[in-house]
């Protein structure tokens, strides 16, 4: 119980609402208890009128209004059992709501060596599925013990207050109900556990699958595939079929059990009324009441310690996720007020996963208003050049400076407010493509979104759509084209007005025409705002106010278009291979 206690926190504030459920499931119980004292007093009732000749008429008048009250206490308990678990069910629900969303918003802050070293399945696993087994714990598990509990505390005193022996061996079998269902619902805990488990295999094959389906009919791999994914389905068959045949005996072992109770109530009860201990049949009915009203409560026992256990290990793998503390944190709580000069001051950068220096002495200066670009071989450092901007990671040699201050002492959110990025792998949400667009500004207007789309040369596009830019896009962007892809990016960057424009080899899926037209369009954007271009091609670049060469994260040149394509090296290689290439085209 030690990982559960950390829910100790929600119970508390809804202390109000736990409180007043166990005041009414207390209450509901005492109404319940009417039956059978009722049904004793019956029974008591037609004794009386054949020892006594009591009249007809009273012992009818008797009988109606004892049938008239257990009718009515009945009704009201129900309607109590009701209200007990609108409060405590709903409870949970309100706990599953703000866990869900703790681990969502811890998920939020966690940086990227966290989700470099986690599958996205394990964390969607957590927040679902895990969560949901807590509450299971919160809801139907608190609520059950407080409902067995105080049963069998009400129904043991009034038995015991008819007769202390009796009660002695009504109570005898239930123990040995309580362990034998305990005993199966373990089993069927770890069947259930195994049979989710293949559940999870199947779905996360299927997900990829379906994800990459463009590959598959490529390759013509349909049919091994549907190999594959019926051998899956056949396990899982076969633990389903496991499982059913566990859970098969408990609704007959509970009806024997039952009956095993009550047979002991009868023959212990109508011998003990035989040699004058007891004093009326009504006892035995009564005693058989609470044995069915005892039975229940014994049987979820069983059940309970299983969802506890479920929820024990579901809270565990929780409480690991939020006891991570992000490697990033907003050490300023102040606003800061971003310009966009940026500078590096002989950085140095290791990926800690995979140990490669991305980085290594790096130095450089972009003004407000300056456009710096940046060219490379494929795995030079371009990249880690704007994730350091962005402070996806911290640096551990050399400095950041924006407008001469430390990131690590700005605002984290203000300095990334600041920022707008079109990274390499453009990424579109599963959404329309005007709200895909307003991500960057959610409170953009129609017009605002046209603009954009205008400037990065998407608006053509879009418009030739059915449903033009309410069209809906599939999951990652799958309906456009990688050009298209890029272009939306771009204009969800540019519909943010940001300081700071980070452009990540954005345009390398577009033909020359249209690059020509974008970064046309960006140069009059880029007015005032500090802009970053990573790039292939030296046309992207050739504008910029100073460019830099990467290789292997070192920068072997520093310079103007007109200086560097003056100087032998990288760049001007690069520069009239490419224009021979265009040439040619």
């Amino acid at each position: 119980m030690k990982e559960l206690q950390y829910l100790n926190k929600y119970f508390a504030k809804y202390k109000y609402r736990f409180l007043l459920g166990i005041l009414i499931t207390i209450v509901a119980q005492i109404f319940r208890l009417f039956t059978p004292k009722l049904i004793s007093k019956s029974f008591k009732a037609i004794e009386d009128y054949h020892d006594q000749n009591l009249s007809n008429e009273l012992i009818k008048s008797e009988l109606i209004q004892n049938i008239l009250l257990v009718v009515g206490t009945t009704i009201i308990a129900g309607i109590l059992t009701f209200l007990m678990r609108q409060t405590l069910i709903v409870m949970s629900r309100h706990i599953e709501f703000d866990l869900k969303n703790e681990v969502f918003k811890h998920y939020e802050v966690l940086d990227q060596n966290f989700y470099k070293k986690n599958r996205t399945g394990d964390l969607m696993s957590r927040i679902s599925e895990d969560v949901g087994k807590v509450r299971m714990y919160v809801g139907p598990a608190v609520m059950y013990t407080i409902n067995t509990l105080i049963t069998f505390t009400i129904v043991i005193i009034y038995m015991y207050n008819e007769s202390k022996i009796l009660t002695l061996y009504t109570l005898l079998p239930l123990p040995i109900l309580s362990f034998i269902i305990f005993k199966i619902s373990v089993i069927i805990n770890k069947r259930s556990t195994i049979f989710q488990q293949y559940l999870s295999k199947i779905s996360s094959y299927t997900q990829e699958i379906f994800s990459g389906i463009r590959v598959v009919k490529a390759y013509s791999l349909e049919e091994h595939h549907q190999k594959n994914i019926i051998n899956l389905a056949e396990e899982s068959k076969s633990k389903s079929m496991s499982l059913a045949n566990v859970q098969s005996f408990f609704g007959p072992l509970m009806v024997t059990l039952i009956g095993v109770s009550n047979l002991v109530v009868i023959y212990f009860g109508g011998m003990m009324y035989i040699d004058g201990t007891i004093k009326s049949i009504g006892t035995i009915a009564e005693f058989i009441l609470y044995v069915n009203m005892l039975t229940w409560p014994v049987a979820t026992i069983g059940w309970v310690s299983s969802l506890v256990q479920e929820a024990e290990a579901s809270q565990k793998r929780i409480n690991e996720f939020l006891k991570i503390e992000p490697e990033i944190k907003n050490t300023n709580p102040n606003h800061s007020i971003i310009k966009g000069e940026i500078e590096f001051r002989n950085v140095s950068f290791t990926y800690e996963d995979t140990n490669i220096d991305a980085l290594k002495n790096v130095s450089f200066k972009v003004n407000k208003g300056e456009t710096l670009a940046i060219l490379g071989k494929t795995g030079s450092g371009k990249s880690s050049i704007l994730t350091l901007i962005t402070r996806m990671y911290d640096i551990k040699e050399g400095s950041i400076l924006m407008d001469g201050i430390p990131l690590a002492d700005l605002n984290l959110y203000d300095l990334r407010n600041s920022i707008g990025i079109v990274p390499q792998d453009a990424f579109l949400f599963s959404d329309s493509i005007k709200n895909n667009i307003k991500f960057g500004k959610e409170n953009a207007s129609d017009e605002e979104v046209f603009e954009a789309a205008k400037k990065a040369v998407v608006h053509d596009n879009i418009i030739n759509f059915n449903q033009q830019y309410e069209t809906v896009l599939g999951e990652r962007g799958i309906t456009l084209s990688g050009g298209q892809k890029q272009r939306v990016s771009i204009a969800r960057a540019i519909i943010k007005d940001p300081e700071i424009l980070l452009l990540d080899d954005c345009l390398s899926a577009v033909d020359t025409e249209t690059e020509e037209q974008i970064l046309n369009n960006l140069l009059e954007i880029s007015k005032n705002k500090t802009t970053i271009i990573v790039s292939h091609r030296v046309s992207s670049a050739k504008n910029a106010d100073v460019i830099i060469i990467l290789d292997e994260g070192k920068i072997i040149q520093q310079g103007s278009h007109n200086q560097l394509v003056n100087q032998e090296g990288y760049y001007k290689e690069l520069y009239y291979k490419q224009l021979s290439e265009k040439e040619v085209q």
